[in-house]
């Protein structure tokens, strides 16, 4: 897996693109490439060293039509998850956004942190699709199987799916640390203003499971009012 989740945001309109390549990485530290036209999308999209891990389409592009070049990538057996923002309640520009391909469309002006949501679906979707696993320490984490690994000691350990949708979430914020109110919103769906003693208590479970001293945790370890996961450095 790659430190950072890489994005592509394709989008005309100077202020819209910089609000989203603003919130993408400083508020949930992806690496962002940005570009205002399907041409410069291309360019980026040839040049990439890694593919990106989602492509934010606008459909108002100067240059051609957005789900058409979707539709292309598709022929040419692009799987990058795609999500097309489309006019503000417009049903026709989101079914041909689906028809050509995209994985999924979201209505302008953008709610962020619904955006946000919306992808980290479409990768859970994909992992899970895909049968993706991660180191975490001595640790194969599989989420799909809903287990730890430790191949030293031949040793499979059950998880909860609550307890895999933490991990998963973790590893998805590439070691930054994430408060017990995010992990209650984004596992749970709670409010802000609900008890974190959920929260708690699950990780509580998790490092007695994954850590040889669950009082002095190596591996999923307090930080800023809240927890990450020490990750290995990307090869």
């Amino acid at each position: 897996m790659s430190a950072k989740r890489r994005l592509l945001v394709v989008q005309h309109n100077t202020v819209e693109r910089g609000n989203l390549v603003d919130y993408l990485t400083n508020r949930h530290g992806f690496a962002v490439v940005a570009a205002k036209t399907l041409g410069e999308a291309d360019v980026a999209i040839s040049a990439a060293v890694e593919p990106f891990d989602a492509v934010l389409l606008d459909t108002g592009l100067p240059d051609g039509d957005s789900r058409e070049y979707c539709a292309s990538l598709r022929r040419h057996g692009d799987r990058t998850t795609v999500v097309m923002l489309t006019g503000p309640d417009s049903e026709a520009d989101a079914v041909r956004s689906l028809d050509a391909g995209a994985n999924d469309y979201i209505a302008r002006p953008v709610r962020l942190d619904e955006l946000h949501a919306r992808l980290r679906s479409q990768w859970r979707l994909r992992d899970e699709r895909d049968g993706a696993d991660f180191a975490l320490g001595p640790f194969t984490f599989s989420p799909t199987a809903k287990l730890l690994y430790d191949p030293a000691a031949a040793r499979r350990i059950p998880l909860t799916g609550k307890e895999v949708e933490i991990l998963r979430f973790l590893v998805q914020s590439n070691g930054r640390p994430i408060a017990r109110q995010t992990l209650l919103r984004e596992v749970w769906g709670y409010s802000d203003d609900a008890s974190t003693h959920t929260v708690e208590t699950h990780i509580h479970r998790l490092r007695r499971k994954m850590e040889q001293n669950p009082r002095r945790p190596m591996l999923l370890v307090n930080e800023n009012g809240g927890y990450r996961l020490r990750l290995p450095a990307p090869s």
